[in-house]
């Protein structure tokens, strides 16, 4: 017993020798499963929809309670671990997210199902933040950090892309549960593992939590991710639904800065946003997942829709962007020492423009090597400057405020990655819908349906039949490609005016070899 609880010890001490890289096992392994998660119900979908015959609007529900909830919670459990323990934190999320899992794996109802992911985003929200605020403690040396933070930015990226994979898996083998099912076993050998391995860490704070702080910011978080998500779908912005939240997000967000600039001891220190290389590298996870989240979204559709590929094999060809991923965070720390983080943020946007401008030479004919090079270009570039915005982020926070930092990081991934979505999404609708007007001899009723998606353009052509059917289709995918090449143009614009920002930035940039 004596040896096991010197070993446990040792292995808890902070930065103590090779241990530290088992730590980082751990933490990975987690980040994992809550990265995988966000994703791998959205090939299941017409599977669920065929067993549970959810509403229209329990099935946004479905899809969205998970990130909804888990975006707006990451501020008050990354604020409340630097309180309370970013360990004790963590190993409570296991546990949501195990019992969640259960939960949404034999749920008979939509209701239940909501609310098992609504649960999933509590123990995700517990996860993620205290996953990175550990490892920025347990390798206090910024050049073995900068390694790490590698690691973790890669797993990252391959739970994002390994989800849909996983998913068309299990739903084409097994019952719609089993995407939930495997997060049972894993967590249960996680938890005791995390509980003996990990060390405790918290700010040093003596003063108490500011509760009414960290709803504000959790409701200010959600009713700007809300108000996003419905911009994404294509509601517009004048929609009372829609901005309500942004307007109410926007109000309580403002209210919680004002709230902590007055405090002794605030959740969050407001003044790490005046540290230029600090709110700089927040500006470049949004836009690096803003273009991420979009892409892959319209490049899901493509495949599916132009490509006629199924979940599985969609997902297979999106494993290149995830390989490239790794690559780019494997190699990620000898790039920083190379080049520095600006001038790696900026190159890393512009080889992600370079992808992008390449996959423009995408067609209604399948091009394997195109589609390959290009998301080799666009995974490698997208992470190496996330790595770099990651690195800096963390470096420039106090250790004290951690897992605030790691929350804030966390939550400018999420809302970039909503932003992509309705920005990228409303491109493409406006290049996508107006070909249907100029239809001849097809009812007005029928083209305005297939205005609203590629996927109900199909539906009601079937219906349709005959000349007008097949004019009906083939008008929707041209229009496709041709919104899809517009999308990825405007997309490339952005990338290159943040290079253009990296580059040219006055921004001092702190060096890796500086603790």
């Amino acid at each position: 017993m004596s040896g096991t609880t010197t070993a446990a010890a040792r292995l808890r001490a902070a930065g103590g020798g090779k241990d530290r890289w088992v730590v980082l096992l751990v933490l990975c392994v987690s980040l994992l499963l809550v990265a995988v998660d966000a994703t791998v119900l959205h090939v299941a979908v017409p599977a669920v929809t065929e067993d549970l015959r959810p509403s229209g609007v329990e099935l946004l529900w479905i899809v969205d309670a998970y990130p909804l909830v888990c975006a707006s919670l990451l501020i008050l459990f990354g604020t409340l671990g630097d309180r309370v323990g970013r360990r004790r934190v963590l190993l409570i999320g296991y546990v949501l997210f195990g019992a969640a899992s259960a939960l949404a794996a034999f749920a008979r109802t939509p209701e239940v199902l909501i609310a098992a992911r609504a649960l999933l985003g509590v123990g995700g929200a517990m996860i993620m933040p205290a996953t990175l605020s550990i490892l920025r403690t347990v390798f206090p040396e910024r050049r073995e950090r900068a390694t790490a933070i590698g690691i973790w930015t890669a797993v990252a990226a391959v739970g994002a892309a390994t989800g849909p994979v996983l998913g068309g898996f299990l739903v084409e083998h097994f019952h719609w549960g089993s995407v939930f099912l495997i997060n049972i076993p894993l967590m249960a050998a996680i938890l005791p593992l995390g509980r003996w391995l990990l060390p405790e860490s918290r700010g040093g704070f003596d003063g108490p939590w500011d509760v009414l702080g960290a709803l504000m910011a959790a409701g200010g978080i959600l009713g700007l991710v809300l108000g996003v998500k419905r911009l994404g779908v294509g509601h517009s912005p004048f929609d009372a639904l829609t901005a309500g939240p942004l307007l109410a997000g926007a109000a309580l967000l403002l209210l919680f800065v004002r709230r902590q600039r007055s405090r002794r001891q605030p959740l969050i220190d407001v003044r790490m946003f005046a540290a230029p290389a600090f709110s700089t590298s927040v500006g470049c996870i949004v836009l690096a997942m803003l273009a991420l989240v979009g892409l892959e979204l319209i490049a899901v559709q493509y495949l599916q829709l132009i490509l006629g590929l199924g979940p599985l094999e969609t997902g297979l060809r999106l494993l290149p962007l995830t390989f490239a991923a790794m690559a780019a965070g494997a190699t990620g720390s000898a790039t920083l020492r190379l080049l520095g983080p600006r001038r790696m943020v900026g190159w890393g946007f512009v080889l992600t423009a370079a992808a992008v401008l390449l996959l423009t030479a995408m067609g209604q004919q399948d091009r394997p090597a195109l589609l390959t090079t290009g998301f080799v270009l666009l995974g490698f570039g997208l992470q190496t400057t996330l790595f770099a915005a990651y690195e800096s982020m963390l470096s420039e926070a106090p250790a004290r405020y951690a897992g605030g930092a790691a929350a804030i990081g966390e939550t400018s991934y999420q809302l970039g990655a909503g932003i992509g979505i309705a920005l990228l999404g409303s491109v493409m609708n406006a290049a996508y819908a107006p070909a249907f007007d100029r239809l001849a001899g097809v009812p007005a009723d029928a083209r305005a349906a297939a205005a609203h998606s590629l996927g109900e353009a199909y539906q009601v052509s079937d219906g349709l039949g005959g000349g007008a059917g097949e004019l009906l289709r083939t008008t929707a995918r041209h229009s496709f490609v041709t919104g899809l090449h517009v999308t990825l143009l405007v997309s490339a614009g952005l990338l290159l005016l943040g290079a253009l920002a990296a580059l040219t930035s006055r921004v001092t940039w702190s060096p890796v070899t500086k603790e």
